[in-house]
């Protein structure tokens, strides 16, 4: 089952020219949070307010070259978590959407 990174257009334009894609997450707490598709609209309220436009990046696990695991977060949901970079070749799918502000 495929599943979803949200970043900045900012944050992705600093590693447009690169192979791989690292979250400021990944520095800050280890890893890189991911939302299943049921779970990127409560995730896109929460951490991107005020944000005019966010990058929504589809991931196959299948493809993906670091450590996946899953685990509970918030409310005791299940959420993906990436321990390492996000190889672009395992993206099969980006879309940007606009924010209500």
């Amino acid at each position: 089952m495929n599943f979803y990174h949200m970043t900045t257009l900012e944050q992705w334009a600093k590693y447009q020219k690169d192979a791989n894609y690292e979250a400021e997450s990944l520095v800050s707490e280890g890893f890189i949070h991911c939302s299943y598709a049921e779970q990127v609209e409560a995730s896109l309220k929460r951490y991107f307010v005020g944000c005019e436009r966010v990058l929504i990046i589809e991931i196959d696990p299948t493809l993906l070259r670091s450590k996946l695991v899953i685990e509970k977060s918030r409310n005791g949901d299940l959420f993906p978590h990436i321990y390492g970079q996000i190889n672009k070749s395992a993206i099969v799918k980006m879309r940007e959407k606009i924010m209500a502000i």
